[in-house]
């Protein structure tokens, strides 16, 4: 039912069934959206909840906020145009709290599929790759202002590209750049010869999560989250690429555990991931990994 309603807005909610399954929504709940996107998760949850006035959703792109905003069945809850880590900072300040949270982290199809928003390499766009379009950096900066040497640390950091030194001199050398497939076709001067994925994917993700901040965001907001979690609450948090879950398998590792102070109780011990059924409907999920954990009683 969900899958199908989201047709309209080009977006498939990734492992929508093991997120109902590990967040366990109830009538009455609270729940925080973190990513709520096109609001895939977040109408399935409240379903099982029926409380949309106790719901948060947060997103800090403009054309997600104005989809969630047309949804009937979130005319009561609260929708948040802010990046999730300030908007979390604010809810602990207020005490606020919540029976279930998620976050769904990368960038989502609707933003794949449009050639204007710049994140994919294989649609010709303006260099762009901004979450939040209020936002005044976009990657065209990056690769046309950033000196070589910080350009490959974003490479090798971000991207754990293994020819960051030689991709970024690449970037340098013919610049300016102003194409998402202009500049994929440089990068991919770095692997000739290539025949899996293309060489191109880890630089876009690198320049991607460097221009909007995603490491810190998920380091600060995880770290609230576990706050604004009520005793018995649970969390999910699904994941595209190794950096983000080691960070999400680091501070949910640092959090439970057998000690006396431990706030979760781990609900997965290792990640869950997509099966073939689902990769063969939806390829975003190929590279999903879910975690989740439960706050202490």
């Amino acid at each position: 039912m969900y899958q199908k309603k989201q047709k309209t807005s080009d977006h498939v909610p990734v492992m929508l069934d093991a997120v109902l399954d590990l967040l366990a929504p109830k009538e009455g709940e609270a729940y925080l959206d973190l990513t709520a996107g096109y609001g895939g998760h977040a109408m399935a949850v409240l379903a099982k909840t029926k409380a949309p006035q106790l719901a948060t959703l947060i997103d800090r792109d403009s054309q997600a906020i104005s989809y969630l905003q047309s949804q009937p069945e979130l005319k009561k809850a609260t929708i948040i145009k802010s990046d999730f880590a300030s908007v979390c900072r604010d809810l602990v300040i207020k005490g606020e709290r919540y029976d279930l949270i998620l976050a769904d982290l990368g960038v989502s199809s609707p933003h794949l599929n449009n050639a204007k928003r710049g994140f994919s390499f294989r649609l010709d766009g303006p260099l762009d790759m901004r979450m939040d379009q209020d936002q005044i950096l976009t990657a065209e900066t990056i690769v046309n202002k950033y000196d070589e040497q910080r350009l490959a640390k974003i490479l090798s950091e971000y991207g754990e590209e293994p020819k960051a030194r030689t991709i970024a001199k690449l970037i340098v050398t013919n610049r300016p750049h102003y194409s998402t497939t202009e500049l994929a076709g440089v990068i991919a001067r770095a692997w000739p010869g290539h025949s899996k994925a293309h060489p191109a994917t880890r630089s876009f993700q690198a320049i991607r999560i460097a221009l909007n901040d995603e490491i810190s965001q998920i380091e600060q907001a995880l770290a609230l989250a576990i706050e604004l979690l009520k005793p018995g609450g649970r969390i999910v948090v699904i994941s595209f690429h190794s950096l983000e879950d080691r960070i999400v398998k680091t501070i949910f590792h640092d959090a439970s555990g057998g000690r006396y102070d431990a706030q979760l109780e781990l609900l997965t011990k290792k990640p869950i991931v997509a099966d073939d059924g689902e990769i063969a409907i939806n390829p975003r999920a190929r590279s999903a990994k879910l975690r989740a954990a439960a706050k202490q009683k």
